[in-house]
């Protein structure tokens, strides 16, 4: 349940990017959407447990966790902008 709460709000810190920061507006808004949701996934499995505390029951909803997410989402649509905007790709 975790997975799908990290992509949900990698998805949207994608949307938000793109329609008011103007990030990735040459690729399209559903890359935007996907480059969020997967930074979300990466960040929320990846870089909260490094971080973050621990849960007392493992699998459970930590808010921590989806701060790590987001924060990852957003360095991702980040970096994704900037090799657009450097390179094209």
């Amino acid at each position: 349940m975790n997975i799908m709460i990290w992509a949900f709000a990698g998805a949207v810190l994608g949307w938000a990017g793109y329609a008011f920061l103007g990030y990735n507006e040459g690729r399209g808004k559903i890359v935007s959407v996907i480059i969020g949701a997967l930074g979300g996934v990466l960040g929320g499995e990846m870089i909260a447990p490094l971080f973050a505390a621990s849960n007392a029951v493992a699998g459970a909803f930590s808010a921590s966790g989806l701060v790590y997410a987001a924060v990852f989402a957003a360095a991702s649509l980040a970096v994704g902008n900037v090799v657009y905007n450097k390179w094209g790709v």
